[in-house]
Parts: structure tokens; sequence; C-alpha cells
């Protein structure tokens, strides 16, 4: 660790903040410096300020992560901030506790609370208790919100930007099953580690994939709180270097689960069983199969997006997983569902896959659910992207980057993404046709390519 001695300016700065800090003390007509109910001599605070590893202009540029000033104080620098932890151990615990921000409280303010805080761990009387004892380490009122009423104007303010009413209805889900039994009632400014591993704890192993969410969804409320000064901006819920080192990561608790997917080469057996079928949910899952598309995607879509005559459906950027608008080129059998449906339209901007109630659009589970009558509660109707995925790159010749922009991925590669600036379009409208063909089409036989029949590798001659 590269230990940043102090210079003559930064000297001259925590002098300068130590005669700010008594000019405040004697506007205040105090001789004592207070904190958490305890003080320290105005003489003895001055002596106490003038060591550490940090000084008052490094704190102000030091890069994001965790810089110790030594005596258990920390400057805790992220993207939302920067403020000041006290970090210490009670009994087998871990602990640590804000002192506030760093446009709140200087190094020399945050040195002295550190050292109230070292006296009061040394005779046996935990900080955090003691804060709480007092009720609030501030008079205002909105410090004295409970975390319960911190997340519902968190939701609040943030729900007009979430895509869909599910992401507003799994966040108050997750906050009612898991969160507010242990610190709904807390005041905000007082949940620590400790609490937020009791929420964690008993499902991290069990249910990974929840647990991981209800995490990020109680770091952004502490954000959101501590931009609202209702805490001190540190996170007892952010992952890296805090939650990190106490918790397995997720990818070790259990191996990622896919998405259950039909093998391509059994498409159009399955094709055919669907096709028997005549209900409004089971024409949304030909259409999701062969625009290889999303659910929601699919289930928000309406007709004014739809260009029947130039087989093309434009999906608004609100309902795309990357929030970028997405072309899909439309396939004869693709548009063959549409025309289908298009006597049921009630208006040009009405959906395309209608609920039961007016206004409403399919259920998310509706095509969950036709498969399930087909037998197939194996699959799952995301699983039909990696068929088409799969398909693309084991049977035909077409270029990876092409599939992936059907897909609608983000590519990852920035050079390849500013290079290929395009997206393809006139090329995918014959790899969409061709999906659609191997869905669709009967195959003359089955074993024509095991007799010794010639193979020509779709999409060979682009």
């Amino acid at each position: 660790m590269t230990i940043e001695l102090p210079g003559v300016d930064d000297l001259g700065s925590l002098a300068a903040e130590n005669t700010r800090l008594r000019q405040q003390l004697a506007r205040t007509k105090s001789k004592d410096f207070c904190f958490l109910g305890e003080v320290i001599p105005i003489e003895v605070l001055g002596e106490l300020i003038g060591g550490g590893k940090l000084t008052a202009k490094g704190a102000q540029t030091r890069g994001l992560g965790m810089h110790g000033d030594g005596g258990n104080l920390w400057l805790q620098v992220t993207s939302g901030g920067r403020s000041w932890l006290f970090r210490y151990r009670w009994g087998l615990r871990q602990r640590e506790m804000g002192l506030g921000s760093l446009g709140e409280v200087s190094l020399a303010e945050a040195r002295g609370r550190a050292s109230i805080c070292r006296r009061l761990v040394r005779n046996g009387v935990d900080p955090i208790e003691r804060r709480r004892a007092l009720g609030s380490s501030t008079s205002s009122a909105a410090s004295r919100s409970t975390f319960k009423e911190a997340a519902e104007r968190y939701f609040e303010a943030k729900r007009a930007g979430w895509r869909s009413r599910k992401h507003s209805d799994q966040f108050k889900a997750s906050m009612r099953d898991y969160v507010y039994g242990v610190i709904g009632n807390l005041p905000v400014q007082d949940v620590d580690t400790d609490q937020v591993l009791q929420i964690l704890e008993p499902i991290w192993t069990t249910k990974p994939e929840t647990a991981s969410r209800v995490r990020a969804r109680i770091e952004q409320v502490l954000d959101w709180a501590a931009a609202r000064k209702m805490r001190a901006s540190d996170n007892p819920a952010r992952w890296r270097g805090h939650l990190q080192a106490l918790l397995p990561a997720r990818s070790k608790v259990r191996a990622v689960v896919h998405h259950a997917a039909l093998p391509f080469d059994q498409m159009n057996e399955f094709w055919q069983q669907l096709a028997a079928r005549d209900s409004a949910s089971a024409e949304a899952l030909r259409f999701t199969i062969l625009t290889a598309a999303r659910t929601g995607e699919v289930i928000g879509a309406k007709w004014n997006e739809i260009d029947l005559d130039a087989h093309v459906w434009v999906v608004p950027a609100g309902r795309m997983k990357a929030h970028r608008q997405h072309r899909v080129a439309l396939s004869s059998a693709a548009i063959a569902v549409l025309t289908r449906l298009k006597p049921l339209k009630a208006s040009e901007d009405g959906h395309v896959f209608p609920g039961a109630k007016k206004g409403s659009t399919l259920s998310n589970m509706a095509m969950a659910m036709a498969l399930r009558k087909l037998g197939r509660a194996d699959l799952t109707v995301h699983g039909f992207r990696s068929s088409f995925r799969d398909w693309a790159a084991e049977a035909t010749a077409y270029p990876n980057e092409m599939v992936e922009m059907a897909l609608a991925h983000v590519i990852g590669n920035k050079a390849e993404a500013a290079y290929r600036r395009g997206d393809m379009f006139e090329r995918r409208r014959r790899l969409m046709e061709d999906w659609a063909a191997h869905c669709t089409t009967v195959p003359a036989g089955k074993d024509t390519a095991e007799n010794g029949g010639n193979v020509v590798m779709i999409g060979s001659g682009l």
C-alpha cells in the first residue's frame, strides 16, 4: 500500500480545517467537540487531527475504492460520492458505521468522530448501538424515516422509468417477502451490514438469483436515501469491496441454469403439434418462434409498429432489453400469422396480442401455458431463441454477427461495434426466411442426408 505523506500545502489545508472547526465551535459557544454524546476538548482535537495517511487534498482526489487513513477511519469513494466510514470488529462481526459525506464532514472532523468511536469501542460500547440509543445523529425528520418509507418513496420516484409493470411488481414483492420483516421499521440511517446479512444469508445459497436481486434493490434504496440526505452515503448492501468479502460469489453457489431449449432438429415435429392449436397464445408462440423475439417484445407488439407490406416490425427502445430500437425482418410465415390476426384488431394502434381485459395485453405466462397444454412443460419460451441460435451456428453459414443482430444482442467488442454500424437488415430477411422454412416445412424424407443426398449449407452463398 502506498502511503501518501502530507506536503506543505496539505498541512496548510489541514491547519485551515482545524481553524475552521474551532471557529465553528466558537460560533456555537462550545469549547468541546461533541459526537454520539461524547466530547473531546478542542485542544485535544487539535492534536488528533494532525496525523493520518490521508491528506485534505488527497481526500478530494482519490479514485474509486476504499482508502484507509488509519485509526479505523476509511474514505469510501464510489460513483455516488465520497463518504467516511469507521470500520471495527465487534465480537465476531466486522462492522462499519458511516460518519458522513466528505462534502459535509471534513477530514479533521472525521478524525475527531473516529477518535470518539475508538474510545467507545475500548470502553465496550458499540458506536452503532449508541447512535441508535440516541435516536438520531441529526435532528432532521428525514433522517428518522424508516427503511420502508424510504423504499416506498424510492419506488414512486423510479417507477416511471421502469419498463414494465412486472418490474414494479417484483420490486414490491421482494421488499414485502424478504426485506420489510427485518428492516422495514428500522430508521433508514441505522441499516447496517448485520441487518443486510440477516436478510441475505438465509436465501443466498438456496435462492441465489432472488438473493442477488434483493441485495441490489436494498443497495439502490440506500443509495437513494443517501442522496436525499436521509443517511450517510456508506452503503452496507454494496457488493464490491464489502459483501464480496462476506458472501460467496453467486457463480460459485450454483451453476447458471440456461433456459430449456428444444434441439433445432426437432423443431419441425414440434411445429406440427403447435400448428394444430388454434388460440391466441398459440399464435403468439408461433410469432415468437418465427421472429426469435423475447416474450415482452411480442406480447407488447402494436399494429402501428408493423408494416405488413414491407415485412418489417419496429420494436421501440422502451420494450427492448438493450433500450435500443430494433428492426425485425418478418418472414412470409410470420406475416401469415399477422394476416390471420389482423381482422381482430380494434384500431391501428391496438395490441397485436390483446388480453382478456380491454386495453390489456396477453399475459406473459400465456405462451408458457400453451407449452404445457402441448405436454412440453420441459421447454421455455425464451429457449426458442437458443434453438434459433444453435440452428444458425450448426446448420447454416450465416455470419455470427448477423445472427447476433437478429437476436438484438448487444455487441460486446467495441471495435467490432464501431466498425459495423449497419444492421444487415436486408441480409437478415433471408436468414429469417430460412429459419421459418426450417420450422414449418415437412421434410420429404428424414433420411435424405443419411442416404447420401446432396446437402447444401444454408446461407453459404451470402
